[in-house]
């Protein structure tokens, strides 16, 4: 009888590894809504603010990604949970549920906050491109609008996420950068899980604008509207597409709190501990990616924030054409052409007119990205506690209600935003 054969462990498992690459594989190509709303979540504002964050305050805000990221995952995760359920976006959900006096205050809410947001990150993609090629911004804001509505009406966002996604890969200059400029680790591990308050304006702006610029409420329009289309396209079952959007959203949410955690990081270890504790231009911001890059710092810093913002701003831009469509009780949707789309996109493009008129006002680019964020951390609140509302309705969500950790979560992500807001004007009331 003839012994079996040992297993030779020399030869690699050929079946396995293809197996395992087969998972990945499947696992990306469900990435969906979510990822791209996480990756749009680091757009020129939250790269300035994490920026001013880590250049002012050291590693001292470092515990405020690990505080945000199961607040603006479980926001998020209402979201998509709205969209998925009901077949709705957010602001058709406000219309039918709420008085118009709701829906419109809401609108008016998100609108202002978009305008202001776009027209920062117009203003820093070009500030940026600016430093390097020596070209005034004001040239170059009109020029990256225009390429922006180009790409939107004649190819479409996906298409244009597929090219700009991998310019964001740049900001992982940063997670190299953290390790080369040699950190105190011990204090950025004390940092980064014992909370540091201080009791000024300045902070608690900080603090609200971080906030602001990760739980943003333009996400909150867009996410919905997104996972009604992808729904619908795939033709999931709820149950099913409830669990897609939980991988979906967690993935993409994470993706955005590593690159907030190495920015404020690198800005810590290069910029503050050398003294650099005010930003003021793109230059000082770029300044944090020297340890890897010399002087390819500025390239470095200005293609991220450009790829960043070519994600960013179709989602403001869009995420604004969504509600105000849904409002006045029409349809209109980023994959639609625009013969079929015509107040969808005659809103989008005012959208884009109206941020890029702010560019004119002669607002430093880093100050208008910082004070982006800090709006949207004031108007977040409201329109988190219409969310909770929402899907906590039977009567809406039917048996798919939030989970008590979900609705926990979220109130502690608008109560935690209120306070920080009511903080922030009772330190500059007071004169801190």
């Amino acid at each position: 009888m003839t012994a079996p054969c040992a297993p030779d462990f020399r030869k690699p498992d050929q079946k396995g590894l293809r197996s395992r690459l087969f998972q990945v594989r499947l696992f990306c190509a469900r990435l969906g809504p979510g990822l791209i709303t996480g990756a749009a979540d680091d757009d020129p504002s939250g790269i300035s603010t994490y920026s001013v964050t880590g250049a002012a305050f050291g590693y001292a805000q470092l515990w405020t990604v690990l505080f945000s990221l199961p607040l603006m995952t479980a926001v998020q995760l209402m979201c998509a949970r709205l969209g998925i359920v009901t077949g709705l976006g957010l602001a058709a959900l406000i219309r039918r549920e709420y008085s118009r006096r709701v829906l419109w205050a809401a609108c008016v809410l998100l609108t202002i906050a978009n305008t202001v947001n776009i027209g920062a990150d117009l203003g820093g993609m070009a500030s940026v491109t600016e430093m390097v090629t020596g070209v005034s911004s004001l040239v170059w804001a009109p020029c990256y609008a225009l390429t922006i509505a180009g790409f939107v009406v004649f190819a479409s966002y996906a298409s244009m996420a597929k090219i700009f996604k991998w310019l964001t890969l740049f900001l992982f200059g940063y997670v190299i950068t953290a390790f080369l400029a040699h950190p105190d680790w011990p204090a950025v591990l004390r940092a980064t899980f014992i909370p540091h308050i201080e009791w000024s304006g300045r902070y608690w702006a900080t603090l609200v604008g971080i906030l602001g610029t990760t739980i943003s409420p333009y996400l909150f329009f867009w996410q919905a509207s997104l996972e009604v289309e992808e729904s619908s396209a795939s033709h999931d079952k709820i149950r099913t597409a409830l669990k897609r959007s939980w991988s979906d959203v967690t993935t993409g949410m994470a993706f955005s709190n590593v690159v907030m955690y190495f920015i404020i990081l690198t800005s810590a270890a290069t910029l503050h501990v050398h003294g650099k504790t005010v930003i003021s231009t793109a230059q000082d911001a770029a300044e944090a990616l020297k340890p890897l890059a010399g002087n390819a710092a500025y390239l470095i810093f200005s293609l991220g924030l450009i790829g960043s913002g070519m994600l960013g701003v179709p989602v403001l831009a869009g995420s604004t054409a969504y509600a105000l469509s849904e409002a006045r009780g029409s349809r209109g949707s980023i994959a639609d052409r625009p013969r079929t789309s015509r107040g969808f996109y005659s809103i989008n493009g005012a959208g884009l007119l109206l941020g890029l008129a702010l560019d004119y006002l002669k607002i430093n680019a880093v100050a208008m990205l910082f004070w982006s964020a800090v709006l949207n951390g004031v108007l977040a609140p409201p329109l988190i506690l219409i969310v909770l509302l929402l899907t906590g309705s039977r009567r809406v969500m039917r048996e798919h209600t939030n989970p008590l950790w979900l609705t926990v979560l979220g109130w502690v992500a608008a109560v935690s935003m209120t306070a920080s807001a009511v903080m922030m004007f009772a330190a500059w009331k007071l004169g801190y």
